[in-house]
């Protein structure tokens, strides 16, 4: 019932969904362009609607009543940010410890402009044996999914060169448009 509900509410605001459920049991889900905080709410309402549960790590700072609960219940993971803290590691952990695992995650790390990709997805994709697909929301076509799978190499920056590559040729629109650069 939830699914359905989400579809329609997706559907309402005019969005279109590309595809389903990644099909690997350890996903990872890039999301770009990250211009917005209701990327987040479409991105939910996608991935939920098509079936799946994607995770998200979010500051634990956040996780307080009743918001908290909400996040949760949403897929979200606390993540300690504190000095000394290892963001990827923590996230690692939570990855082994579950047999279906789908990550979504922006490599911008911001809602802000910015030329310099995180590869944070890279490491854990790494140490996990989790898939990594390239996943949009373009707020000009209003369409959301992912259309490919990322072939890992071992140099992480060159990976990011060609997820930037595929994203420039993609075209795709974030809500706030002058916030993303898939430029090197």
């Amino acid at each position: 019932m939830w699914r359905k509900f989400c579809g329609f509410l997706l559907r309402c605001l005019g969005w279109k969904a590309i595809s389903g459920v990644m099909p690997d049991y350890k996903a990872i889900i890039i999301g770009v362009p990250h211009t917005s905080s209701w990327d987040f709410i479409i991105s939910y309402l996608y991935y939920t609607s098509v079936g799946g549960v994607a995770r998200i790590i979010i500051k634990k700072e956040f996780f307080f009543w009743p918001l908290g609960f909400i996040l949760k219940k949403t897929g979200a993971i606390p993540i300690d940010r504190s000095r000394g803290s290892n963001v990827v590691k923590q996230v690692i952990d939570e990855m082994n410890r579950h047999d279906v695992f789908h990550l979504a995650i922006t490599p911008e790390g911001t809602r802000q402009a910015t030329k310099r990709w995180k590869a944070g997805f890279h490491t854990i994709a790494r140490a996990t044996g989790a898939k990594v697909y390239l996943g949009f929301f373009d707020y000009g076509k209003k369409e959301i999914g992912w259309l490919e799978r990322l072939e890992l190499t071992e140099d992480a920056q060159e990976d990011i060169k060609r997820m930037k590559a595929y994203y420039r040729e993609k075209g795709v629109k974030g809500k706030f448009p002058e916030m993303f650069s898939a430029e090197e």
